[in-house]
């Protein structure tokens, strides 16, 4: 697309939601060969859409995030592939790159005007903590669920080293063997010492490993599950919000007609006095 067109893309992201499909529609029309692809564009839920409105309006928080999200990343790799990495520290780093974008998102949320539900904030820490996504920046047209060890797609877990098998040497060369041996033997006890902790070392970091998997895939699966009713939630809240606008609309028109009733029947009121008053006069004439 031209760049005039994306940067037009860019402020139909930045619109409150309930202006947004209006919009869209008017920058279709003008698009000329790239119509359809702009009248494919969605409204983003409110969740997105403020996760868009902290990428517009508060970078450096959002920028934070992604780094935080990257590094991290980047730290479960190489404990995957058998490299050493703190992955405490940069979980830690990546929760409060994520504490503030949270608190920064749900605070744009207010000061514009829309409504920051417990759902909705659910459904941000989410999105929030999905980042980086394949969408573009600044354009979520969705709410996102955080993935667990998926993200690491394509990394090959280190293999275990092969252990040493031990061969006999030759009848012939026993004797000078067990001498060689009987010349060193602390070198073999710290050689044995020295290969036990290393067993013992890669034994606790696969079984840190397998723990981390498993509470990531369970988080994943609560994160989903809290998605899908955050966004039924969410759902439900903008049917009620449609329902309420078209009560209003029929009370204002309710309202008019009443107006207009009473009108009509002062009117009335008003003629029939005037008739009384003249069948009055007409009387007293005769």
């Amino acid at each position: 697309m031209a760049k005039a067109l994306e940067a037009e893309i860019d402020k139909l992201f930045q619109l409150p939601p309930a202006d947004f499909t209006a919009a869209r529609n008017a920058l279709a029309k003008a698009a000329g060969p790239q119509a359809a692809a702009i009248k494919a564009l969605t409204k983003p839920p409110i969740a997105a859409w403020a996760v868009n409105r902290l990428y517009w309006k508060d970078s450096e928080r959002y920028e934070a995030l992604i780094d935080a999200a990257n590094q991290m990343r980047k730290t479960h790799r190489a404990v995957i592939e058998g490299r050493k990495a703190d992955l405490r520290s940069s979980g830690r780093e990546h929760e409060l790159a994520l504490d503030a974008a949270l608190k920064s998102t749900m605070a744009l949320l207010k000061d514009a005007g829309q409504p920051a539900t417990d759902a909705t904030k659910h459904a941000v820490l989410n999105t929030l903590r999905a980042l980086p996504s394949d969408e573009p920046a600044g354009r979520l047209t969705k709410t996102l669920a955080p993935g667990g060890f998926e993200m690491l797609a394509g990394v090959t877990p280190a293999a275990a080293p092969r252990r040493r098998t031990e061969t006999l040497p030759p009848a012939k060369d026993a004797s000078r063997s067990a001498k060689g041996k009987a010349a060193d033997p602390q070198a073999e006890r710290e050689e044995a010492r020295a290969a036990a902790k290393a067993r013992e070392a890669r034994a606790a970091a696969e079984r840190a490993l397998r723990d981390a998997e498993q509470r990531a895939r369970q988080a994943e699966f609560e994160a989903a599950r809290a998605t899908r009713d955050a966004t039924k939630a969410e759902g439900r809240l903008e049917e009620a919000r449609r329902d309420l606008d078209a009560a209003q609309e029929a009370f204002t028109e309710a309202e008019a007609e009443t107006k207009k009733a009473v009108r009509s029947r002062e009117t009335a009121e008003r003629h029939l006095v005037e008739a009384q008053a003249a069948v009055e006069t007409a009387r007293a004439r005769t």
